[in-house]
């Protein structure tokens, strides 16, 4: 039998006025994750928190014993967001990163759009499970298939995908199967950006609760200048 042990932080960091970062954590549906307003955008915060309440929202009125399609309910988030920006910034609009899973059947199934990220500890490895979905990335997928593409170097972090956008995002779905010791995260980029994937992984595999090893998480990545909101869920998966 397993035992799911869930807990999630945010901080606003060292620069930033607001927290425009917002957490999914709901044991009930067993559902976790992260979103992230969009930078050089008004109501980032708006973005996030709307877009977590859609999911939310969602996952309860499909019913918490039934199978959720992951891309329906983005895209319906996608569009309330959108929705709602045409009448907070009707001329900019809003937007958000979203990066969750949920728990059904044996397997954690993962949706993803943007640029925070979900990781995997599982016996000594470390896997990112998600792609940033960034100028940089796309150019090096496309251009991996034999295209020419260029880029502005100012522009290589910018996102191509996110919440809000006029159209709805292609979304990454991810499935796995639930495996005693395992231990996943969701963080925001004020952590990736801080913090490297390799000593990411160590602290993330430390010994300690839930809420020791995410706590030690985020305030290193606040300690090595909080340029961001730094934000993430961690789950472990225990034997019983």
């Amino acid at each position: 039998m397993l035992l799911l042990r869930a807990t999630a932080l945010t901080d606003i960091g060292r620069v930033r006025r607001n927290n425009e970062d917002r957490f999914l954590l709901d044991d009930q549906a067993r559902l976790y994750g992260v979103a992230d307003g969009v930078g050089g955008l008004p109501g980032g915060a708006d973005a996030a928190q709307h877009c977590v309440d859609e999911i939310v929202g969602s996952v309860h009125a499909t019913g918490l014993d039934k199978e959720v399609n992951l891309t329906s309910i983005v895209h319906h988030a996608n569009f309330s967001v959108a929705a709602l920006g045409q009448r907070i910034s009707p001329a900019m609009g809003i937007g958000c990163t979203l990066t969750f899973g949920y728990i059904h059947q044996g397997a954690f199934k993962l949706a993803h759009v943007g640029d925070s990220r979900a990781y995997l500890a599982r016996n000594g490895e470390f896997i990112r499970l998600t792609e940033d979905h960034s100028v940089e990335n796309e150019a090096r997928l496309r251009r991996a298939k034999g295209e020419v593409v260029y880029y502005h170097e100012a522009n290589r972090n910018a996102l191509t995908r996110c919440i809000g956008q006029p159209t709805p995002p292609d979304v990454d779905l991810v499935t796995k199967p639930l495996v005693a010791g395992d231990r996943y995260i969701f963080v925001t980029d004020g952590v990736t950006r801080m913090i490297p994937d390799s000593e990411l992984g160590q602290m993330t595999a430390a010994p300690g609760s839930p809420e020791e090893v995410l706590r030690n998480i985020i305030t290193l990545a606040v300690r090595r200048g909080g340029p961001d909101n730094a934000t993430g869920v961690i789950v472990f998966i225990d034997e019983v």
